[in-house]
């Protein structure tokens, strides 16, 4: 037991931080932060033979990440980099189209599937006290949908590229979802049982694809950002980022701190509805985007989002079996918060 013991010690001091990792200049006047790179190699995708203690110093150190902060990297998940920068090249080019080609793909909020395809930028506004985000993008909830996909012929990939790393994000998010359980002392299934539907109408699952045009050309407005405070509405959600910088966590201490691109990496992060669902054990932080500094104002910036929630009809209660938060519905909390988010165009009646 006192070996044991001592191992996982040992292995703990082998933790990396985002603070340790060798970024690039970020160009942004904000201080690192403590996040930690957790090395996911013993449950990545295609790995199904897991030693206990490899186990259990994974689990223990997720944990951590995610009772502190929030937030964690997680390297060696099975998604490479590749993967990630071939659904930015072709985001890319679709964001990089007309803007009537892209109101053709346009979200509708009166539809079944709410918020599939294009919203433009401004439309969102993640920080209700602040204007619109200065940001488009595209999204993905259902594999099936009858979604308007763009026919332009530069970009025929376009959607067989969203589709399978909607796909890939999926399967690395279930796994998260059975190492977040096994940290509880749950049932390593227990928060999965809950997230069967992902990819169907039934569940809001959503692949975001995100893209921060230059803004050397656009009047911004004061106390105006790239992507205003918020926290996440669901359960987890998976991160891949370029190196563009911007990216800030609310630390503890009430300050913004940068949580930049480690690349290879997959930023990780727990979302409203897994700090009700375990009693505030674990937490969700409010993050944002910044602007780019003066000299960069001309450069883009691009995220692609995998934002994990539980199947719709699924009923939220705290898991520790208090009353620390009232039972609540899956669906009526995304819809809720997805309607602060777009109230204006809500109000207007508009399809966005």
């Amino acid at each position: 037991m006192k070996r044991k013991k001592a191992m996982l010690t040992k292995r703990r001091k082998k933790v990396r931080t985002a603070d340790s990792e060798s970024t690039g200049s970020l160009s942004f006047n904000s201080p690192k932060m403590d996040i930690p790179v957790v090395n996911f190699n013993a449950y990545k995708l295609g790995e199904d033979q897991i030693p206990d203690e490899r186990l259990s110093v994974m689990t223990e150190e997720i944990k951590q990440a995610f009772s502190g902060t929030g937030f964690v990297y997680l390297e060696n998940t099975g998604i490479e980099q590749q993967e990630v920068n071939r659904v930015m090249d072709v985001s890319k080019k679709f964001f990089l189209l007309p803007e009537d080609t892209k109101k053709l793909c346009a979200r509708n909020s009166d539809h079944e599937n709410f918020n599939d395809g294009w919203v433009s930028s401004e439309i969102e506004r993640l920080n209700p006290l602040r204007p619109g985000d200065l940001k488009e993008a595209f999204n993905i909830s259902h594999l099936d949908s009858v979604l308007k996909w763009p026919s332009d012929a530069s970009i025929p990939e376009f959607q067989e590229v969203l589709d399978s790393f909607f796909r890939r994000c999926k399967a690395l998010a279930l796994r998260v979802l059975e190492v977040t359980a096994l940290s509880l002392g749950l049932q390593r299934d227990f928060f999965v049982k809950k997230h069967k539907l992902i990819g169907t109408n039934k569940n809001c699952t959503t692949l975001r694809t995100l893209y921060y045009p230059p803004l050397h050309k656009v009047i911004v407005k004061p106390n105006q950002i790239r992507c205003g405070e918020h926290s996440d509405y669901g359960s987890v959600t998976l991160l891949f980022q370029d190196e563009s910088g911007g990216l800030e966590v609310m630390h503890r201490s009430g300050q913004y701190i940068s949580a930049p691109c480690i690349p290879g990496t997959v930023l990780v992060n727990i979302a409203d509805l897994m700090q009700r669902w375990t009693s505030d054990v674990l937490v969700s932080t409010s993050h944002r985007v910044l602007l780019p500094p003066d000299d960069k104002m001309n450069t883009s910036r691009q995220s692609v989002a995998f934002f994990v929630h539980p199947d719709k009809d699924e009923i939220i209660s705290c898991c520790d079996g208090s009353n620390k938060y009232p039972p609540v519905s899956a669906l009526q909390y995304t819809k809720d918060r997805a309607y602060i988010s777009y109230k204006e165009v809500n109000d207007s009646n508009l399809a966005v």
